[in-house]
């Protein structure tokens, strides 16, 4: 049932032949995080990445006066993994945490990517998957932050995540936007 979840994900990028799916499928091993949890921390080379079957991560680290900045969060049919020391073989500059129990299908990303090598169609997935998250939905969100103010941000946030409002803290949700959880009750007269 997990495993054909995931696929069904992955075929939203792109097709993938029966032999490239049992392949990647031999690769996933399902694993549930408790809340609080650490799927990887900073400082660790990560291995692994996951694709988030239920539950809530969040990617994350704490800045020079003490404040958590989260950069990311990854619901549901989301792959997480601090995907630059990954490819790197780096530390990680920021910490994975579960902001609630979470169930991952978990996979080594150095097997996978010999996956992209040996099948195209795994390879289209990359691809696509890296165009989308890293590129197209990466780019508006630091100019945003940089340029657009709480506001705007607090509405981008919510026409993106709209799911998750009901999920998290208003401290997770100031994290995200850069502003104090004081600044976002008095702004928005958000009290959760």
């Amino acid at each position: 049932m997990a495993i054909d979840q995931f696929f069904k994900k992955i075929r939203t990028y792109t097709a993938l032949s029966k032999e490239a799916e049992s392949a990647w499928g031999n690769l996933l091993k399902e694993k549930t995080y408790k809340k609080g949890e650490n799927f990887i921390r900073i400082g660790q080379v990560p291995k692994k990445v996951a694709f988030v079957m239920n539950g809530l991560l969040s990617q994350y680290y704490v800045d020079d006066n003490g404040d958590t900045v989260i950069k990311y969060f990854f619901p549901e049919g989301r792959i997480a993994g601090s995907i630059p020391a990954t490819l790197q073989q780096s530390e990680s500059l920021f910490d994975i945490t579960a902001l609630e129990e979470t169930t991952v299908l978990e996979y080594d990303f150095m097997a996978f990517k010999k996956l992209v090598s040996a099948y195209p169609d795994v390879a289209a997935f990359y691809i696509r998957y890296l165009e989308q998250h890293w590129i197209i939905d990466k780019e508006p969100y630091e100019v945003s932050l940089r340029s657009d103010s709480a506001k705007i941000r607090y509405a981008d946030f919510l026409r993106k995540y709209p799911e998750l409002v009901k999920r998290l803290k208003k401290h997770q949700i100031a994290a995200y936007l850069g502003i104090t959880p004081t600044q976002l009750s008095r702004i928005f007269g958000y009290s959760r």
